[in-house]
This record gives C-alpha cells, sequence and structure tokens, in this order.
C-alpha cells in the first residue's frame, strides 16, 4: 500500500522538475547556442528547437499536476527521461566544451552529474507507471519527495551557487588554512581555497578540466596552472594569486601549443 503512494506521488516531483527546467528555457533562450543543438540541428535551428523543448516540458508538466492521473502523461515523462539521457551522452562525447542547457544559464559543460538527474527522471516516472493513482491521493508518502527533490538539487550544477559554494566558503572560514602558520610560505591548499573563492575561477570554472597541475612562486605572486579546454582546444588555465589582499586573484586561459592566449575575463578590480 505505502509503496503504491510513493509511486503515485511521483508525478508531482517531476511535474515540478519540468516546470523549473522550461522556465529556464523559455526564459533564457540564447542558452541554445552553449549547447550540443547547434552541432545537432544546425545554427539556425538550435534556438527554436530549445523553445519548443520548453514548451513541451511545460505542457507536460501541467498535465502531471493536474487531475485525472493518465499513464500516457508518466509514459511520455519516460519517454522525455530516456531523450534527455541520450542527448547529454552524445552532448558529453561529441560536443565535450558544451553546456547542458537543461535548467537555462549555466557554464558547466555536460558532466556525469547531469546524466545521473536524468536517469533519476527516467527512473521516477518509470517507479510512477506502477500506479494509476494522482499524486493528491498520495498521503504521507509526499514526504518521500523531499529526499528525491534534495538527489535531485545534489545533481543540478545550475543549483551550486546557492548551497555548495556557500559550503565552500564556510569550510575555509571554519579551517582557517594559515592560522598557526609559521613559515612565510603560505600551503598549496590555502591558495586553492582562495582561487575557488574568487570571481576569477566563477568567470572560468566551467573550461576547466582537472584539479591543481602545477604551481610556482614569482616575487608576491604564486601562479597555480589547472587543464582546461576552450573552444574545442585544449589549454592550460593560469591563475595568479597575490600574496597579499590588495590584489585580486587573476586568470588566463592560453593555448597548451602556441601559448597564446585564448581568454582573459574583464573581472572587477577586487580582492579576493
Amino acid at each position: 500500500m505505502f509503496a503504491q503512494q510513493v509511486a503515485a506521488a511521483q508525478p508531482l516531483l517531476i511535474g515540478l522538475l519540468l516546470l523549473w527546467t522550461s522556465y529556464g528555457k523559455l526564459a533564457n533562450p540564447e542558452e541554445a547556442e552553449k549547447t550540443a543543438l547547434p552541432k545537432l540541428v544546425g545554427e539556425k535551428r538550435a534556438k527554436p528547437a530549445y523553445r519548443a523543448i520548453g514548451i513541451i516540458e511545460a505542457a507536460l508538466a501541467l498535465a502531471l499536476l493536474s487531475p485525472p492521473a493518465w499513464t500516457a502523461e508518466v509514459l511520455a515523462a519516460t519517454a522525455l527521461g530516456l531523450g534527455f539521457t541520450g542527448y547529454l551522452i552524445y552532448a558529453k562525447v561529441v560536443v565535450p566544451e558544451a553546456s547542458c542547457g537543461c535548467a537555462g544559464k549555466s557554464a558547466k559543460p555536460v558532466g556525469y552529474r547531469s546524466i545521473g538527474r536524468a536517469l533519476l527522471l527516467t527512473a521516477t516516472a518509470a517507479v510512477a507507471l506502477t500506479t494509476t493513482q494522482g499524486w493528491w491521493s498520495a498521503g504521507p508518502a509526499t514526504f518521500i519527495l523531499i529526499a528525491e527533490a534534495a538527489a535531485f538539487i545534489a545533481l543540478s550544477p545550475e543549483l551550486d551557487r546557492y548551497w555548495l559554494l556557500p559550503l565552500r566558503r564556510l569550510r575555509v572560514r571554519l579551517s582557517h588554512p594559515l592560522a598557526g602558520t609559521a613559515s612565510t610560505t603560505v600551503p598549496l591548499a590555502a591558495t586553492e581555497r582562495r582561487v575557488i573563492l574568487s570571481p576569477a575561477y566563477r568567470a572560468v570554472t566551467g573550461l576547466l578540466r582537472s584539479d591543481v597541475r602545477d604551481y610556482w612562486d614569482e616575487e608576491d605572486w604564486r601562479f597555480v596552472s589547472y587543464t582546461a579546454r576552450y573552444d574545442g582546444r585544449s589549454a592550460t588555465a593560469v591563475f595568479a594569486v597575490p600574496h597579499s589582499d590588495s590584489e585580486s586573484v587573476r586568470v588566463a586561459v592560453v593555448d597548451e601549443t602556441s601559448g597564446q592566449t585564448l581568454y582573459r575575463p574583464a573581472l572587477l578590480s577586487m580582492a579576493s
């Protein structure tokens, strides 16, 4: 009985999730250019296709949230989840620098978290296929959706700035990486944390493909390098981290072969 109620509750979560993702697509259609859609359907058709997906998601969400409960709606949600999963795998393999575009603005390329979210959507829709009841009859089983929603949030890179980044900042404040350091040499962990919290890091985080690869000190600066990818080209992101707080962290993305500067974001002059 309880399992049937849990299954009946799933369309509520799926409907709310699809409303969120559809809003992102309809409110920011220009994000289509950053996805794999131009490669898949052509540049001219990418934006209309992106909008069309948003409209389909919104229509399906409203159908799932409104009575009566139809098996066809859940079947459509299952097919949509499978379609999303296939598309994201295609994007990761064929256009690895492309963003997900799943919920609007995001500079991060398709990763395993986004694919995992699509698989979770498919799984919840498949569970909902086992009942013909509406979510409004699920009773206490709807509280199960809190844990499922937390899983969706953890798998959504678009929401990192609301929970993951604040947690990282809290960890830095609590750990005090420079406390008790007698030497003038700054620990690499402290430098890495300072980079992660900087506007420079947020400006290029979607381009990075590794953790710290190398670092060195020159006069009043420490330089930290990461493997990166820019417009399909192998590159290196080099962060310049000042030893003092009078300067802000800077970053430049350079071509791996020629050393040519490919990208240098214009950041506000502020201490990191």
